[in-house]
């Protein structure tokens, strides 16, 4: 069995919570806390969902903004089955198409029998 897990990133809803309404509100608090992060890169962190973070820029975000870890991440996982294509008897998909393998029908020609 399969799990499927999503998530949801909430740091833009936090900072405006915070009042902060643009990335590079977030610039400077993370300097302040040892982290050098472009402005593209901070707006990528803010606008996007990451694929992938560093911790201490994690543990940062909660620090600036005084929350938890899994308040800036929530997620949920669910149980999903691998469901195979359900086989009928007899259905076209399962039988070839006859036309397919049906042989054409030979015509003998004898020498001097000019018919066509």
């Amino acid at each position: 069995m399969r799990r499927q897990v999503e998530y949801q990133w909430r740091v833009r809803e936090i900072m405006a919570r915070n009042g902060m309404r643009n990335s590079r509100d977030l610039v400077e608090p993370l300097r302040e806390r040892g982290i050098t992060l472009s402005e593209s890169q901070i707006y990528r962190l803010v606008a996007q969902e990451p694929e992938r973070i560093a911790f201490k820029v994690l543990v940062a975000l909660a620090d600036i903004f005084r929350v938890e870890v899994n308040e800036l991440v929530t997620y949920s996982a669910t149980d999903t089955r691998a469901q195979r294509p359900k086989k009928v008897v007899g259905s076209a998909a399962e039988v070839p198409l006859r036309e397919a393998y049906r042989p054409i029908r030979a015509r003998i020609n004898r020498p001097g029998n000019d018919d066509e």
